[in-house]
């Protein structure tokens, strides 16, 4: 059976103190990452990523910048090991931006550029609540989404997995959502610490701010399509790009659907490369059947290179 691989990069709640240090000590492509994002952003990302501490680290106007570094810089010192171009990228949320970082839509400047001011505009959102919902019985997440909607603003922001969604909206109609999923039998009801209620309307005036200046930054066709979080649709035209951005900050994170699109595609073999291993654990709900490889630290980094040499050489 023929290989075909993706790159996934995951999303906000991944980061950790340390997280990078590693990377940029023993691979010089990371390292030159480290340093750019220091010198384009004017701030020590380096410092964050490494020291913390946590309670700056996880303030979103320095967790984006901070992620997307990391994966970044990973990323390229995967490349320095392994010369392997993937048939697919996605990232989650903010990850998209390393996606289209690695599909070649942005330089690394205009990403950091872009991801600092999506999130100063994300962090100045105030207002409503986010929650994540477990192993909810069939249909009722939709009931409790028509109930709680009797009280105030609800949506779904992110279609994480099969047994996974994450609700967004006003406080009361989150709270009621909980108590009606818990009554149903869910089987866990997460409130999330979180600013604000992210990929809902309360983002839609950031959303609109951040269309006026993506048209500003240069943007290319994609070199190997991304499937974006708006529709899970394999996306290479930099207009599309154009257009997606702005609407990603407010419209629901369709991940079940991305992972499925790429595993009908051929996909057997996904790579997640960057802090934590969220999307890793999503995947083995989604598609099952596939691989998963992690890259977050230097022994992982290793152990994946080597696993992948040997995978690749059977085929």
């Amino acid at each position: 059976m023929t290989n075909k691989i993706a790159f996934l990069f995951p999303g906000q709640g991944s980061q950790f103190v340390g997280m990078g240090k590693g990377l940029y000590e023993n691979y010089p492509s990371a390292k030159k990452v480290f340093d750019t994002a220091d010198k384009t952003l004017g701030k020590s990302i380096t410092k964050l990523c490494f020291e913390g501490p946590e309670d700056e680290l996880k303030q979103t106007i320095n967790t984006q910048p901070s992620i997307v570094t990391m994966s970044i810089a990973a990323l390229e010192a995967f490349k320095s090991k392994l010369n392997i171009t993937p048939h697919f990228t996605a990232g989650h949320s903010l990850g998209e931006y390393c996606a289209m970082f690695c599909s070649g839509v942005m330089d690394l400047k205009t990403t950091l550029l872009a991801i600092q001011k999506r999130a100063s505009l994300m962090s100045e959102v105030k207002g409503g609540s986010m929650a994540a919902v477990l192993n909810a019985p069939e249909g009722s997440v939709e009931f409790a989404l028509k109930e709680a909607s009797k009280i105030g603003y609800i949506d779904i922001a992110n279609y994480n997995s099969p047994v996974q969604v994450v609700l967004t909206g006003d406080d009361e109609a989150i709270k009621k959502a909980g108590e009606i999923l818990l009554e149903k039998g869910a089987r866990r009801f997460v409130p999330l610490a979180v600013s604000g209620a992210f990929h809902s309307k309360y983002v839609e005036k950031a959303g609109k701010e951040f269309e006026k200046y993506v048209k500003t930054l240069d943007i290319n066709d994609a070199s190997i399509p991304v499937v974006t979080n708006v529709d899970a649709k394999e996306t290479v035209a930099a207009e599309d790009f154009r257009a997606k951005m702005p609407r990603q900050i407010h419209s629901s994170v369709h991940w079940t659907q991305t992972i499925k699109k790429m595993a009908e595609n051929g996909v057997n073999t996904f790579v997640e490369i960057g802090p934590g291993k969220v999307l890793a654990g999503l995947n083995k709900k989604i598609a099952p059947e596939a691989k998963v490889y992690n890259i977050y630290d230097e022994q992982s980094l290793e152990n994946t290179v080597s696993e992948l040499k040997k995978e690749l050489a059977t085929v």
